[in-house]
Parts: structure tokens; sequence; C-alpha cells
């Protein structure tokens, strides 16, 4: 539950105190008693949205105040279509920002704009090529249009699932100072979820919990000038969010299994697991080896539900009329935002394949247990994979910070009686520093595990000291119970550090006019036809620049090596629509439009498009219309899915599709042995059991600069 409290100060329009209340969003489908000459989402032409033919829900000011959340992301979830990919409540694997995902296509097939125009990719992290919405000042929309299906047409590439226009205010007089403050409340008192925990042998929380704070300050200051030529509004936000963790949920208190009738647990433990997974699977109980009786440990209690968030922004928005003919507009936005997210210790998770049987740390019977009873002497070395759980070091945590800037210059007005212009640049750019700490060096952990006595001085050392391989090098106790020595974690630990930056910049113009000047229009109808004729210039550039380790893939809890990646494309385009009233002012027929566009783009990697549409709206009378649409929309490869270099990384699985197959039968994933041999298992392991304990699993991945952008069809057929 969600507890909200709101403060209001309008100096110069109004002093009050909101009421605490708790609503949803309601949408609302666009009317024509709402709007008269504006351009709706989905198309440059200015008119009514009466028989608009696309599905726009718009969301207003007012629904935003009492929507009951703090975070625009939290607000835009209200609404059915819309899914945020990327927000607060994501740690392992966060970017850090917060995105929208319209229909659940994914945040890269969602096109997010401000007042019609682009944001550019919300961060260089793979999987950050999302609008990063965290830019968008709450207090200062004014309304926010929703667009499901294709828009390429009209926007370009990315408008695949649909489209989100925020629309500002540009034309506020007066101060106005705004205070949120929310809080989530939880009463612990699930039988199921914590007799699910518990079966596990995890502690559940009980009993009520309020935290995960959030305070968000506004002040907005604008008016008019010059004779009410134009019109200038400031703004300036502070938000500060507290952390919530997965223990102090009942129903997150541990990591659930895909039904969720039980616990997930890993095998990496922190008393420590030996095992050549086939004879032999020890953990350590003092300074002794005691079979495995399943013990597992609950990563999952201690990742972030929500995390620590802070941010700033400021910026302005202001027009002008400079003459009858000219009106000059500028958008500029700054933020900073900092945020950690949190996850379980690292650890050595089994990334060693041998264990010295001379390990000087070993009791005589840890080496009879590993080594002796298999014949081995103190000169050999046994196959065997260490699972060791760092909780001596802390939890991982990744510190996030992000400085975007995104400035607009334009230009627009009417000029003549018919025709109607308007052109801008546009500039973003966000610069992203990521912080890693508490993970482990894979290197270091091997070479911590050859502990040898020093034959000049009877202390336990590093082979690497002795022989000067190492002379760095702590030798790491995990034969004992609270052996663990701070030396040994300072050696240990791995900090991790990368820097990158996305930028984008456009320059973009069209004319509007309506052709009944010149007599051009149907028969049937009074209005003339109206056109759009444009042209668009636009560059993305990623840069992503990872230290040694985590390039190298030196972390032992990263999955994997995390690779550089540099590069950029351009594309131009020339774009055009018409809007065509067929009939007007007949019985059954108050209005019939139809509506076309059409887009052409050149990429500068050798890939051309076309994007089009149709659309027909028919409005019976004033109270009831009918519409239908066709778009073929397209998705440019993004600069990852170009020039991302191949390497292994982890993905979330409960278990291995092909493990415990049956001879002549299926696999416990329901695959036959010749579909499971496709993928490569090889006969002898047939019958084997090969899910992950901890339910992660490699895969390869990286970019393909021989990729051809997507292409899909949204048909739309509705009544209103």
């Amino acid at each position: 539950m969600l507890k909200k409290t709101q403060l209001s100060i309008a100096v110069g329009a109004a002093l009050g105190i909101s009421s605490l209340t708790f609503m949803p969003a309601n949408a609302q489908e666009l009317s024509a008693n709402q709007l008269e000459e504006v351009i709706v989402t989905g198309s440059r032409i200015t008119r009514a949205n009466l028989v608009s033919a696309s599905p726009v829900t718009q969301v207003s000011a007012e629904e935003l105040k009492f929507a009951g959340t703090v975070r625009v992301e939290d607000m835009m979830r209200t609404l059915p279509q819309v899914y945020s990919q990327q927000n607060t409540t994501n740690s392992n694997g966060a970017t850090g920002t917060a995105t929208l995902n319209l229909r659940n296509l994914g945040d890269e097939r969602t096109l997010v704009l401000i007042n019609g125009r682009r944001m550019p990719a919300g961060s260089p992290l793979q999987g950050g090529v999302g609008a990063d919405i965290n830019q968008i000042p709450g207090a200062l929309i004014k309304t926010v249009e929703v667009l499901t299906g294709g828009a390429s047409a009209t926007y370009g590439s990315d408008a695949v699932a649909g489209v989100v226009n925020f629309i500002m205010m540009d034309d506020f007089e007066g101060v106005k100072l705004d205070y949120q403050y929310s809080a989530y409340n939880h009463d612990n008192r699930s039988n199921k979820w914590q007799g699910i925990v518990e079966d596990a042998g995890y502690p559940a929380p009980s009993g009520d919990t309020t935290d995960g704070d959030m305070n968000d300050l506004s002040f907005i200051l604008g008016g008019n000038f010059d004779g009410g030529r134009g019109n200038a509004v400031a703004y300036a936000t502070y938000r500060k969010i507290d952390p919530i963790l997965q223990k102090d949920r009942d129903y997150s208190a541990c990591a659930l299994s895909d039904d969720a009738t039980g616990c997930f647990g890993s095998s990496t433990i922190p008393q420590g697991r030996f095992t050549d997974f086939d004879t032999f699977d020890y953990i350590v109980q003092g300074n002794n080896f005691v079979d495995r009786q399943g013990e597992t440990y609950n990563y999952g209690a201690l990742n972030y539900y929500q995390r620590p968030d802070k941010r700033y922004t400021l910026g302005s928005f202001a027009h002008y009329d400079v003459n009858e003919h000219v009106e000059a507009y500028t958008e500029l936005m700054y933020m900073n935002d900092s945020t950690v997210s949190q996850i379980a210790p690292s650890g050595a998770f089994f990334v060693t394949d041998t264990i010295p049987c001379n390990n000087a740390f070993m009791s005589d019977q840890q080496f009879d247990a590993l080594c002796g009873q298999f014949g081995l002497t103190k000169d050999d070395v046994q196959t065997a994979y260490l699972g060791r759980r760092n909780v001596e070091g802390g939890n991982r945590q990744q510190d996030l910070e992000y400085n975007s800037f995104r400035g607009v210059f334009g230009l627009r007005g009417e000029i003549n009686d018919t025709w109607r212009y308007d052109t801008y640049f546009l500039r973003s750019q966000v610069d992203m520093s990521n912080t890693y700490q508490n993970d482990l060096a894979s290197p270091n952990i091997a070479k911590s595990l050859q502990a040898v006595v020093d034959p000049n001085t009877g202390n336990i050392v590093c082979q690497g000291v002795i022989d000067g391989s190492d002379p760095n090098c702590v030798p790491w106790n995990v034969f004992e119970t609270g052996g663990v020595t701070d030396e040994a974690l300072n050696y240990l630990v791995l900090p991790l550090f990368a820097r990158g930056s996305t930028e984008q910049t456009i320059a973009s113009g069209y004319v509007e006019g309506n052709l009944g000047d010149y007599g051009i229009k149907s028969p049937f109808a009074n209005d003339g036809i109206d056109v759009v004729l444009g042209a668009e210039y636009r560059k993305e550039n990623l840069d992503f620049n990872p230290d040694k380790g985590f390039q190298d893939g030196l972390g032992a809890g990263q999955g994997g090596a995390t690779q550089a990646v540099s590069g950029s494309y351009e594309v131009k385009e020339g774009f055009m629509e018409a809007s065509i009233p067929v009939v007007e002012g007949k019985t059954l027929m108050d209005q019939v439009v139809l509506d076309g566009g059409y887009r052409y783009s050149d990429y500068d990697y050798g890939e051309t498009t076309n994007t089009y549409g149709v659309r027909l709206g028919w409005a019976f009378n004033s109270q009831v219309k009918a519409r239908a649409s066709y778009q073929r929309a397209v998705r440019a490869p993004n600069i990852q899915e170009l020039f991302l270099p191949q390497g292994f990384n982890l993905f979330d699985m409960t278990g291995d599709p092909c493990s415990d197959g049956v001879a002549g039968g299926k696999s416990a994933g329901g695959y036959t042995q010749a579909e499971c041999a496709r993928s490569g298992l090889q006969a002898g392991n047939w019958g084997k059991n090969f899910d992950s304990p901890a339910g992660q699993y490699n895969y390869l991945q990286g970019g393909n600069t021989n990729l051809s952008p997507e292409k899909s069809d949204t048909y739309t057929v509705g009544i209103v």
C-alpha cells in the first residue's frame, strides 16, 4: 500500500493543501470539445481529434496530481497498455533509468517524445536504449498522450508498439512550490508466503512495516514578457527515494520459483561447498568437512525491492513571437540522478576446477576427505569446485550516476493564411558513471587457494609469494569457519568502473498547408485537403568504456566480460502526410476523413526503409464514430545491436530443458533426445541433470553490423 501526502503552494494563483487521497489515473479518449486546433500525437496536421483514426489516450495534469504517485513511471503504469521495463524496483541488471514499454514489446520499440520531439537513449549500458523519463519534471507535465500501434511514418524508427508524448506547460504564470511525500506500508501476515519462506529454512518477516519513503520537491516560476509576446517557465526539482529490501516483505523474502510454490536458493553458501558434482559434496563445519544436506543460500532477501535514488532537475521552456510570421521557442533540460542497486554478496561461484592437496589451512580430516581417500598425496591436486559466498565482504552494489542534458531551439509560424512551418534543432547528451563494489577477482581466488607454509618464517602464505609470481597475494582460509581475514578480503575484492555516454542530434522541419485555399477538396466536403511535407536528419552516438576488470571478465559475480562499445549512425529522412475530408454533413456521414502518411529513411550503414500508414475516421454523428487504420512501422537496429562485441553473459531460467532425459522418452523440459542433440547435447549426457542451482545460465551475445531494420504491421478497428 502506498501512503501519500501532498502540499502545493501557488503564489499569485492559489494557496492550499490538497486532500490526502489515492485515486487511479483515469485515462480518457480525446474529444472534439476538449481540443480545437491542436496537433494530436500520431500526426503533424493541425486539427481536432473528432475523427482521428489513431487510438490516442490522454492523461491530464489533474489526473497526474491526484494519481497517488510521486514518480512519473508509476503514474504511467496505471494505464493498461503501459509497462515500465526499467524503474527503481529493478536491482539485478538495473540500468538506473525509468523506461516505458507499450504492450510489453520492449522499451526499444516504444518511442518517447517531449512536445512531439524525441528523447535520447537513456543509458549506454546494455539494455539501456529506452528513453529515461526520470528527466521529465512531473510537476510541469500538462498532458500525456499515448498512441498504441505503429507511427513510424510520422516519427521514424522505434515507434513500433506506439508513442508516448509528454506535453509540457509552456504558458505558466506565477510561482508554484509543490511538495509530495509517500511511503509504502505492508502487513506481513500471509500464511501462504510465510509458510513458503519458512519451509525453505529461511526467516520470514512478520508484522507491519512502513518504508521506502519518497520525498519530491518542485519549484516552478513563469510569466509573460514584452507585452505578452513571450512566455518563459523555469523549474527546479529534487527527489529522494529510500530503499526497500526484499527480506522485509513476506512475498519476496526469498527468490520464488516460477510457479510460486517454493524458494530458489543458491548452492554458493557462506559455509563453503567443495564438490566434484559426482563423488563428493562437502560443506565446511568448524575445521572439518561434512556431507552437504542440501543447504542453500537465500540470495533474494538482500536484493533491493526499491533502489535508493536521488535526483535533481533544472530547466526552462520559453517561446517568443518575433513577428507575425516567426515564433522562436526553446527547451532546456538538465538532470543529475544517482542510484544504487544491490544484490547478494559475491563469492567463488565454482570458478575453480582444482584444489591443491597441500593447502596449509586443511585439517587432516579435510585432507583425507578431499584427497587421501582417493589415493592423492600433498603433491597432487584434486578436481573440485568451490562455492563460497563472501558474506564477510558485504553485498554487491552498483553505484550509477547520470548527467543528462537536452536542448531544443526552434522557429515556427505562419508563412501566409494557407501555410505554416515548424523547424528545430535538438541536441541531447547523457553521461554515465558506473562503480561496482564488493565483487571478487576470479584470478585472485585461484591464487589465494594455493596456501603453503613459508619455509623461512613458518607463516601460511600464497605460493605466489614464495615463487614471486604474485607478491601481494594473501591466502584465503575457506577451510575453517570464521577463518577469513580482512587482509584476504582486501586482496580478493575487485572494484570495477565504467563510464559512457549517449548523444543525439536532430535537425527537422516541415510545412503544413490546406489545399482547400486552392480549391483542392472533395466535392462532398467543405474542408480542403491538409498536407505536410518535411525532412529530418538524425545522428545517434554511443560510447561505453569499461575498465580492464570489466572487459576481461575478472569479476567472479559478473557472469562474463563486459565489452566496450563505440559507434554511431546517421539517418536522412523525408516524410509527407495528407488528411482528406471525404464527406461532411451528410446523414450517417457527419464527417468521413481519410489520412495517409509516408516516410523514406536512408541510413549511412547501407539500409533504407519505407514506412507508411492509412487511417479512416467515420463520424456517424457527434456522438458515435468508427475508425480503422493500417500502419507499417520499423525499428532500425540500435548501436549496441550493431557494434557490441560478442561475449558471454547470464540469463535466468528455472532449469535446463534437456535435464533428466528418459531413455526412449523425453527430458524434464518435454524434449526428445534428438531435439536436445540439436542443441549440442551429446548422447552420453542424456539422462543427466544440468540444472543450475542458481537458476542462471550463460549465453552468447553481441552485435551484428549486417542487421536489417525490423518491420511491423499494425491493424486497428474500433468504435468510440
